[in-house]
């Protein structure tokens, strides 16, 4: 069955394959992810907010977000940001910001969408007796979101969060289309140059699924104690 496969092939490119396109994927993922959950704490707070235009107009973004395929969202922000940037610094012109700046904001912007949603609920889940606790203690509702709310609904949102972190990972790899050098990019660019694609793909498909299935376990195992520590 693996007649003719390669496994020199492999040897031979797997420190350029991690070196260059996994360092890159896991850059993506984890700056996209930090990214995402703060605009998406902020987009789950004005949904919750007591303003019907606040809440509308963070609505309205979740939906359209999530109603969109992300692969023609990475192509719209791929060609617009340049003119997006050039508009707003008056260059008069687009500005280049380069491949990764641009799938870093494309990612940012469309898992934020999601977080949200996950935040959300995180926000809802924690008794509406605390947040009154701690009106009653004099704090604004910035300072109970900060010191009482939103810890305590990370904590309750972790292993959702990571689990969406482990669909951001995956996602990444659709910047292959941009031709930047992600996981699969660097992949596909050895596949190319050696003619060896079954062997290139078929390793880039275990690495991926090896790594998110370590990451789904420890995942599954941070579940359970918090079960249990509950």
């Amino acid at each position: 069955m693996m007649h003719g496969f390669d496994f020199e092939i492999i040897l031979r490119t797997a420190p350029y394959l991690f070196k260059v396109g996994l360092v890159f994927t896991l850059k993506l993922t984890v700056l996209s992810t930090v990214g995402a959950v703060i605009l998406g704490t902020l987009l789950a707070m004005m949904r919750l907010s007591s303003s019907r235009l606040v809440s509308v107009v963070a609505g309205g973004y979740v939906n359209l977000l999530r109603a969109l395929p992300l692969i023609l969202i990475i192509f719209w922000f791929y060609f617009l940001v340049p003119y997006i940037v050039g508009w707003l610094t008056h260059a008069g012109r687009p500005i280049a910001v380069g491949g990764f700046t641009s799938a870093l904001i494309t990612f940012t912007l469309f898992e934020a969408a999601y977080f949200c949603e996950i935040m959300r609920a995180g926000i809802q889940a924690i008794p509406r007796g605390q947040v009154d606790a701690g009106y009653a203690l004099g704090l604004n509702y910035w300072r109970v979101m900060r010191y009482v709310v939103l810890p305590q609904a990370f904590r309750k949102m972790t292993p959702i969060l990571l689990t969406q972190m482990i669909v951001l990972f995956q996602d990444t790899s659709l910047v292959y289309v941009l031709s930047l050098t992600d996981f699969l990019g660097a992949a596909n660019n050895v596949a190319q140059r050696d003619g060896r694609l079954v062997e290139m793909f078929v390793f880039a498909a275990v690495v991926y699924f090896l790594i998110s299935y370590a990451a789904s376990r420890t995942v599954r195992m941070l579940e359970r104690r918090m079960a249990i520590v509950q």
